[in-house]
């Protein structure tokens, strides 16, 4: 027959039988140290009241004359007992040099010799003993009696052993009750001290904690969402390697307020809020993470529990799409109007004006490539060179002709393998977005598209032009976009990087922030100045040797 394994005790439990029994050896110990020292005491006090007893009367001049009588014992024997009885001892024997008594409590004892020793008082020395005697077991005193220089006789004065120990005994008696009254009062704030810490250990043993703390360990490290735990004091309690990662924290920052991190304002302003916060999006220098926090709440505020998920590849690649889906409309629009302009080739000829219908195609085709040629030319990198003829044909669709500066040259090979090809497309892509934005807006007016609106004083362009500068020279990349539009006005040239930061309503304003970041990322840096043409002009410089060394160093 098997029997069910039974739970072992809880650690509040283990803990509890553990400080009971070290609460009752600590209790016995001292009582035991007490009975001992005790016992000692009263021996000692016991020897020196014999003491004090016996050299009084050996001292006494009334002792001596009564020596010198032919009968000592009739003056001493009353005199002994009304000294024993005065002073609460057992015995007072006062003998002669030979050892032959002159007095016992027991009269019928007087003339007998002395059952001790007396060899140290006949030299002059007052000792003390333990000796069984008449009266049995006791503690003795023997002191000499002098006369001049004589020792004329011995006082022998004792207290039982018995008498010491019923005193012992009524000591230990009180001793008793104070031990058990300490043991009940240990026990009961062990008590209550282990009932406490088992609602603490929800009722779990060793065994349990010590899985549930490598469960947690595991978890912890194996998560790949960021983690971070604040304590009612806004100090981290707990943060996991994700979430230092993401937050772009040293080791060691466990302990550390907040507040103290050099995070950005809005990011440390959610994570500080003592309202919940669902699926925010907030920016590092190079990251763009999504911040959920829930307060952790107990009769009072005891912290936050954050988690931080990593949105930048998603951001990226939702960038992409945009652009792709911006591209199969532009491919889309270029298809209808090629159809248009196919059907107008083909009703010249049928009319039997090939000579129109040839030169009316060929004046398309040169149009369409020229711009290509000047872009493949010039930008020898395929990734940029299919990014700006597929922004060119997107701004076509809007009325905006975007123009490839002629000093643009970028060399095939000129870019490290280490710079991300996503960044570039990321820097390039939403500074063309937002300057095809507002030069379109610029000439058709407000609410035709997005982008950095601004002032316009003078009159409004005839055509919208966007021009685009690409350029790899003296180890540093240039990315140079500038449009015909509003412009930016003083206000809101510092403003303008902020994430959410847009006129056109929300969801907007995440395209410049993404571009400050990601040239940040790769050791660069952006600038917004007046264009040439009146509107703004941004310029993104790279240098190429520092994306190898920027990239390496967050890799490793």
């Amino acid at each position: 027959m098997r029997f069910p394994r039974t739970r072992p005790r809880s650690l509040a439990g283990q803990l509890f039988a553990m400080q009971v029994v070290l609460v009752a050896a600590v209790v016995a110990g001292c009582a035991f140290f007490a009975y001992v020292s005790g016992s000692s005491q009263a021996k000692e006090t016991a020897t020196r009241q014999v003491r004090t007893a016996a050299l009084a009367i050996a001292g006494a001049p009334s002792v001596r004359e009564a020596i010198r009588t032919p009968d000592p014992s009739a003056v001493l024997q009353p005199y002994a007992e009304q000294v024993r009885k005065d002073t609460g001892i057992a015995f007072v024997t006062i003998m002669d040099p030979h050892r032959v008594r002159w007095t016992h409590p027991n009269a019928e004892r007087i003339g007998e010799s002395f059952l001790g020793h007396t060899a140290r008082a006949l030299r002059g020395e007052t000792f003390s003993e333990t000796y069984t005697g008449t009266l049995g077991p006791s503690i003795r005193v023997v002191t000499p009696i002098r006369d001049g220089d004589r020792i004329v006789g011995l006082v022998s004065a004792g207290i039982t052993v018995e008498r010491v120990s019923s005193q012992v005994r009524a000591q230990l008696g009180a001793l008793g009750l104070a031990a058990g009254a300490a043991l009940a009062l240990g026990g009961l704030g062990t008590y209550v001290i282990n009932a406490r810490l088992r609602r603490h250990t929800h009722g779990m043993n060793a065994a349990e904690l010590s899985r549930l703390h490598d469960y947690h360990e595991a978890t912890l490290h194996a998560v790949r969402e960021g983690l971070l735990m604040l304590d009612g004091q806004r100090r981290i309690a707990l943060i996991n390697d994700a979430g230092r990662e993401l937050l772009g924290l040293a080791p060691g920052t466990v302990g550390r307020r907040v507040a103290e991190l050099d995070l950005p304002a809005p990011l440390t302003g959610a994570l500080l809020a003592s309202e919940e916060r669902v699926d925010e999006v907030h920016l590092t220098a190079d990251r763009v993470i999504v911040v959920n926090t829930r307060p952790v709440v107990g009769g009072e505020r005891r912290g936050t529990v954050v988690t931080l998920r990593d949105h930048t590849e998603l951001q990226a690649l939702s960038g992409e799409l945009d652009s792709e889906r911006g591209f199969t409309q532009a491919l889309r629009s270029q298809a209808h109007e090629a159809a248009n302009r196919l059907h107008t080739v083909v009703s010249l000829i049928e009319l039997g004006r090939e000579e129109e219908a040839v030169g009316f195609a060929t004046a398309e085709l040169e149009l369409a490539q020229a711009l290509t040629d000047r872009v493949v030319g010039a930008v020898g990198e395929p990734v940029l060179a299919a990014l700006l003829l597929g922004k060119a044909a997107q701004a076509n669709e809007r009325g905006v002709e975007l123009v490839l500066a002629d000093d643009s040259l970028i060399d095939d090979g000129a870019l490290p393998s280490t710079l991300p090809q996503r960044d570039l497309v990321t820097i390039l892509g939403n500074l063309i977005d937002n300057a095809v934005d507002a030069a379109s807006e610029a000439v058709t007016g407000p609410g035709s598209g997005g982008g950095v609106p601004g002032r316009r004083t003078g009159p409004r362009p005839a055509r919208a032009r966007v021009t685009v500068t690409a350029l790899a020279d003296d180890g540093e990349l240039l990315l140079r976009v500038a449009d015909n539009g509003a412009g930016v006005g003083p206000d809101d040239a510092a403003e303008v990087f902020r994430r959410g930061w847009s006129t056109h309503g929300a969801g907007r304003g995440l395209g410049l922030a993404l571009v400050r970041q990601a040239a940040h990322r790769n050791g660069g840096a952006v600038v917004l100045e007046q264009g040439p043409d009146g509107g703004a002009e941004f310029t993104v410089r790279l240098p190429l040797a520092a994306c190898s060394a920027v990239r390496k160093e967050r890799t490793t």
